[in-house]
């Protein structure tokens, strides 16, 4: 069953061509990522026309690179939510128009169970139940992924999310954007043990909090500055990576030994070096079979809606020409 994705939710605008739910046949990204970093983070008016600019003929490439036409194609897939809105109305109506020309179903994909999909591309052989966390530029949600399509959290960002807290910790310490690869190119040079953050606590120990931490670094920049003491922005770097690397891959190993399952990690935050290598070590240690997003996986992409939407059809989720995109909603009713 050959499905063509389309993602729009933030600023990539993405469309994708994906057989089975686990074959890239073709997968086509415009980022706008140069033109948002001279503002330090997304400006969602820019986004949204660039979407209108791009989407037609991404998706036509994506057809194209698949080598198929689009009477060949099973299904449409979209993101819907979550996500900037007027990004996400752009692919919805693209998408509905595109489902009602060729008589395809249209198939609405909440755009983190889409992030859990990647997984499925990257591992042939892997099939639910597992632990996941999603981590990316606006979520961070440890989910227990029941079935392809059913998903319960566990636990959440409670004010930030870990994407969210990288960008703007990189901006002030003049880092740059995006911040999460910014944080972790300054985090090489660095030494963690120079500067001593605190470690945020929850009222369910499963949840992350991450805006203390942002907090506690601009309190250190702003006391060097009062004091005229110099600053290490590289030790800073490496003592705010390393504090989000802990309470990331330190809750999901241990909810997936407590509960016998394997682990896996998936979003853009996911595509962190130190992210990935302590989840590893955690996961040898403590037996836990782990499952990592491929990197050029991790970003948003079309080939993961594309994935999440062959099973949503398979489960008979499909849409009427009256859906909608809603900036939030749920992975649990998705």
């Amino acid at each position: 069953m050959i499905i063509l994705g389309i993602e729009t939710s933030c600023d990539e605008t993405a469309a994708a061509v994906v057989e089975d739910g686990r074959h890239i046949m073709s997968n086509v990204v415009a980022s706008q990522v140069n033109e948002h970093s001279v503002y330090g983070g997304i400006v969602p008016e820019i986004a949204s026309r660039r979407h209108v600019e791009n989407i037609s003929q991404v998706t036509e490439a994506a057809i194209t690179d698949a080598g198929i036409t689009l009477s060949q194609a099973d299904a449409v897939a979209v993101t819907y939510t979550p996500g900037l809105i007027g990004a996400l109305l752009t692919g919805v109506g693209f998408a509905k128009g595109l489902a009602y020309s060729s008589k395809k179903p249209l198939v609405p994909v909440h755009h983190l169970r889409g992030h859990i999909a990647s997984l499925y591309l990257g591992y042939p052989s892997l099939t639910p139940p597992f632990i996941c966390f999603v981590v990316s530029g606006g979520h961070s949600h440890l989910v227990e992924v029941k079935s392809h399509t059913e998903f319960k959290v566990l636990g959440r960002a409670v004010d930030d999310a870990a994407g969210e807290a990288f960008d703007k910790t990189a901006r002030a310490l003049g880092l740059g954007y995006p911040g999460g690869p910014a944080i972790e190119s300054a985090a090489k040079t660095g030494n963690r043990e120079n500067y001593s953050l605190p470690v945020p606590h929850t009222e369910n120990p499963l949840d992350v909090s991450f805006s203390g931490l942002k907090t506690s670094v601009i309190s250190i920049i702003n006391r060097a500055a009062a004091n005229g003491t110099e600053l290490s922005k590289s030790d800073i770097a490496a003592a705010f990576q390393h504090r989000v690397v802990e309470m990331l891959a330190d809750r999901l190993i241990f909810v997936a030994k407590e509960r016998g399952l394997p682990a896996a990690l998936c979003g853009g935050v996911a595509a962190n070096t130190a992210l990935r290598d302590r989840a590893e070590q955690l996961a040898e240690d403590n037996n836990v079979k782990l499952y990592l997003s491929g990197r050029g996986l991790c970003g948003d992409n079309a080939a993961m809606i594309a994935s999440a939407g062959y099973y949503e059809l398979i489960a008979g989720n499909t849409a009427e020409l009256t859906l909608n995109a809603y900036a939030s909603r749920d992975i649990e009713t998705g």
